[in-house]
């Protein structure tokens, strides 16, 4: 058997928080811990580490350590919490030294969506130990006990949603320096212990990333001194503001997406989220103001209590996990490039620590069926396996507290008084998601780790949800789930819409295949036989309960046809006449797409499949409401949670529900990269490439480049006149084939070998 893995703290760390403790809407102040201790020569090493119920910020003898935010990061506390570790060994030094830490509410007992503070529990703990050898050969250890002093610092309140408070006034100078002690500290109290098992923190953590100059649209409305600061991309993260200001001048930062007819600020769709900040100057001089354990999803910044000229700069520091970007894609259409970028900060604006819905209103949850359907394209712009890993890891957690269901949000916090179970398209991002990173990266880990979560999840389906292989059935679930989220046309039991026990169904029968190739990867041919006789099973009876004698779905939605022929659901002499009911249906729309999250992100490869390239495009390049160029058309950039977020006709949505950062939609990018430039796997993890161009509408050219496990692929495209230039790059050790369509011919063949090729097609006649 494999040894357990070492504990992260010796038997003297024990868990402490402040003595003073907050209500489920009031924050208390944020509090600031030390300890002073002495060492007796220079540091030849030490390992720090530290376990928060809450968020952490770590000093070291007045040195920030590390420089990663919102440490250390979102989990299911009653079930796991994280660690992190580091080396401070260049921080310490011989004689007296000061550990120091500013412990922030987060997830743990702030504001976590719609619910009240103190989900997880009443205030933020830490347990922490600081382990040191010396130059002299002395080894000391240093663990978070009773003898650690807290005080009040300058932060009153510290909410992840709400905002931040500070009082400038209120800083205590020196306070993790040797000396810096002063009056009004207090001994920390013993926090309730923890069941929860300590896990290291996996994957990357939140940072900085870049910062953006704001632009002064000068002052705005009624209100005196009331500025608007734009800072040109809808983005996540806080405002860096620097200024001379009064002492006792308080200033107040509101932040939100777009701005109405008049030119104000926007904040209706934020609902119960204040998201704002308010700092009171020390005065003096100049100071900067940063908030620290916040985040907000803003374009333009609201600012009073100040004059224009006492601002001496303001920034947008953009915060999200910090990942490595692998994936580029461009064409010749600049509205198609926007969209790319806006799919890219949209993937960036919610990727921060877990992957989220949103990142503005009082939300900002793991939504599973959002991940699932964009999984494929954050692979290619981001390497996010360590991100996807650690959020599976979370989701299995989830699984098992909820008794075999997946909740719709991970981490689970029950809000909105949802089911256990997140439903068709939601529960199953446990198998698409593995899934879809095996795909990818090619680590059979992804499928490893999950196949027991996996097999779980099938097994509480058949038991719970499903009778007659349809899911769900009535006599087992009267919800059902989400049905197709959001889609144009009604996505309950309105007329045009999809049923859920359709949806339901068609996702069983996938994820019965996914859990056959699954089964198949791993070496458990007795599960390869076992899922795929299911699958049979589910086609059969989904044929049985869905299709006319006539061959025809007895729903003719966009959703369920393109389900039915993305799924292999039908009998092959049946799908030509589902495929033109999908097709008519888009031009009796005058070619507008009536899909919502379930349908949306299989439509354009459906339309390619059989034969309807052009048409695909046409919906690609639409730029009227509902499509994705509507948006990018009116200034969008980021992708719209909804279709009709904002119309000239109508104005803003229902303000209830309508972020203007919400990735799902993006899940289009899977196709601009496979098809409009072309690169695809053909293997998992792309041991094995095809470049499959596929020239349409206005685009005349089109590149997307990869840094693939194997080294950077690329494909780039060019029509000139009835000729095709290619210019393709295949990294070593990897084998690559062309797949031209039948308009286009290449003397060269199909086989490529590692290397860079340029190339030449010629229009058939």
């Amino acid at each position: 058997m494999p040894h357990p893995p070492p504990l992260p703290f010796s038997g003297e760390a024990a868990w402490i928080q402040a003595p003073w403790v907050g209500g489920p809407r009031t924050s208390p102040p944020v509090p600031l811990f030390r300890k002073e201790f002495s060492l007796s020569a220079d540091v030849s090493s030490a390992v720090f580490t530290v376990a928060v119920r809450g968020l952490v910020r770590v000093e070291i003898n007045g040195h920030r350590l590390g420089d990663d935010d919102f440490v250390p990061g979102w989990s299911d506390y009653r079930t796991r919490i994280f660690y992190v570790t580091y080396d401070p060994a260049r921080l310490l030094a011989a004689g007296d030294n000061v550990v120091g830490f500013i412990l922030g509410d987060g997830w743990y007992c702030g504001h976590v969506a719609n619910r009240d503070r103190q989900v997880y529990g009443d205030r933020p703990s830490v347990r922490a130990e600081l382990r040191v050898t010396c130059a002299d050969g002395v080894r000391m250890t240093v663990a978070t006990d009773t003898t650690w002093r807290v005080a009040e610092g300058p932060w009153l309140a510290s909410d992840i949603i709400m905002g931040e408070t500070v009082d400038a006034r209120r800083e205590i100078p020196g306070w993790s320096r040797p000396g810096g002690a002063g009056a009004g500290w207090t001994a920390a109290v013993p926090a309730p212990d923890s069941s929860a098992v300590l896990t290291p923190f996996i994957g990357e953590p939140v940072r900085a990333q870049e910062v953006l100059p704001g632009r002064i649209a000068g002052p705005v409305g009624t209100g005196e001194n009331r500025i608007l600061v734009d800072f040109g991309q809808n983005l996540t993260g806080r405002v860096r503001l620097r200024l001379r200001g009064e002492r006792g001048a308080c200033v107040t930062l509101r932040h939100g997406e777009v701005l109405d007819g008049a030119g104000h600020l926007y904040t209706d769709n934020l609902r119960s989220a204040r998201a704002t900040d308010q700092y009171t100057c020390k005065g003096g001089g100049p100071e900067t103001y940063e908030p620290l354990f916040t985040f907000h999803g803003f374009r333009y910044v609201e600012i009073t209590g100040v004059a224009q000229e006492a601002i001496e700069e303001v920034e947008a520091v953009v915060l999200h996990s910090d990942f490595r970007r692998t994936g580029w894609f461009s064409c010749s259409h600049p509205m198609l490039n926007q969209l790319a970028q806006n799919i890219r900060w949209g993937l960036k604006g919610n990727f921060l620590d877990v992957p989220t819905d949103c990142p503005q209103r009082d939300e900002r949850l793991g939504w599973t069926g959002d991940a699932q359907v964009f999984a494929p394209t954050a692979a290619f712009f981001y390497d996010v396996r360590a991100f996807f890993h650690r959020w599976l890891l979370n989701l299995r957690d989830a699984q098992e507290n909820a008794g075999g269901s997946v909740p719709p949000c991970v981490p689970d916090c029950q809000c909105f008084g949802l089911p256990d179970d997140g439903g068709p398209a939601w529960a199953d991002a446990a198998l698409i998601v593995p899934w879809a990173m095996y795909r990818h990266y090619g680590e059979t880990r992804f499928l490893s780790d999950a196949y027991p979560s996996m097999v779980g999840y099938m097994e509480f389906l058949a038991a719970h949800k499903v009778a007659g292989f349809i899911r769900p059935h009535p006599d087992k679930d009267s919800w059902g789930g989400f049905g197709d989220w959001l889609a144009p046309v009604g996505n309950d039991s309105t007329e045009g819409s999809t049923p859920k026990d359709f949806i339901g169904t068609a996702f069983y029968a996938n994820n019965a295949r996914i859990l056959a190739e699954t089964a198949a990867t791993l070496g458990d041919r007795d599960g390869r036989d076992r899922w795929t006789r299911l699958r049979e099973s589910v086609v059969s009876a989904f044929r049985e309960r869905f299709v006319t004698r006539g061959g025809m779905l007895t729903c003719g939605s966009q959703t369920a046809c393109v389900l039915a022929l993305h799924f292999d659901l039908l009998e092959e002499s049946m799908r030509p006449g589902v495929f033109q009911t999908l097709a008519r249906d888009i031009r009796s729309r005058d070619n507008h797409l009536a899909t919502g999250f379930v349908g949306t992100p299989y439509l354009l490869h459906v339309l390619e499949r059989f034969g309807a390239l052009d048409l695909a495009y046409t919906l690609l390049e639409q730029q009227t409401c509902p499509s994705w160029l509507f948006p990018v058309a009116h200034g969008a950039t980021t992708v719209w949670e909804r279709w009709n977020g904002w119309t000239p006709e109508d104005g803003f949505a229902d303000k209830g529900m309508n972020s203007f950062n919400h990735y799902a939609y993006g899940a289009v990018g899977d196709w601009l990269v496979s098809t409009v430039a072309g690169l695809v796997p053909d293997a998992p993890g792309y041991s094995a490439l095809r470049f499959k161009p596929r020239p349409g509408g206005s685009l005349t050219a089109a590149e997307a480049r990869l840094r693939t496990p194997h080294g950077e692929a690329a494909v780039a495209w060019r029509m000139e006149d009835d000729s095709l230039s290619l210019d393709l790059k295949v990294p070593q050790g990897v084998s690559a084939r062309l797949d031209l369509s039948d308009s286009w011919v290449c003397a060269h063949g199909t086989v490529l070998r590692p290397g860079r090729h340029r190339l030449r097609a010629t229009r058939t006649r």
